[in-house]
């Protein structure tokens, strides 16, 4: 029992540690969602993003993506679309599962601060939210997330916007796997696949 607990501790390492590539799990409400319309864009930013540090470099990444996609900021003329967007990164946790207890007896050991091979591991996470100007309505929505033992959110930035807008829009099912690759020579990631998350 011991050794196959290990085993699977190893295994949750070697996933956060980049040994199985980098990869995200994006996730979106609206699957195969029709964005008519001109593809202009406004970003819609709260209080806390105004005064965050982090957040025009990553605005950056996120505009260079969009106009890949075809999107422009608007300018001198209002957007078609507002966008929202979210992140954070948080400490991630690996838990281990046992079978041979009784719901009652099963209590979650509180979070390591630090993990078995190495640093602690931290997730991130992006969302994208897409609304018409006119109507308010939300279009489309897409998050992605990502785990690795990196806290700063600005080195996992490039690789969510990546993989968030891997397919846009992203068809049905809403669950799917993105895997990417870094770049050699810049240290930019590249999409490898794009693949449908079995249920």
């Amino acid at each position: 029992m011991v050794k196959a607990i290990l085993i699977c501790a190893a295994l949750a390492a070697a996933s956060l540690t980049g040994c199985a590539g980098l990869s995200a799990d994006v996730h979106t409400a609206h699957p195969s969602a029709t964005l008519s319309g001109e593809r202009t864009y406004a970003i819609a930013r709260m209080p806390s993003q105004e005064e965050n540090a982090d957040h025009p470099p990553f605005e950056s990444v996120l505009r260079d993506e969009l106009a890949k996609q075809g999107f422009g900021e608007a300018a001198g003329q209002p957007a078609h679309y507002l966008l929202s967007v979210a992140y954070e990164t948080r400490p991630a946790s690996v838990g281990v599962g046992a079978k041979d207890c009784a719901p009652t007896d099963c209590v979650r050991p509180p979070d390591a601060p630090f993990s078995l091979f190495g640093g602690r591991a931290y997730q991130h996470a992006l969302t994208l939210r897409f609304f018409e100007r006119a109507s308010g309505q939300e279009v489309y929505k897409v998050s992605a997330v990502s785990s690795d033992r990196d806290a700063d959110p600005l080195h996992a930035m490039p690789a969510l916007v990546k993989s968030a807008l891997a397919k846009f829009p992203f068809d049905a099912p809403p669950d799917w796997r993105v895997k990417l690759r870094a770049d050699g020579t810049s240290g930019v990631p590249g999409v490898v696949s794009v693949k449908p998350l079995q249920p």
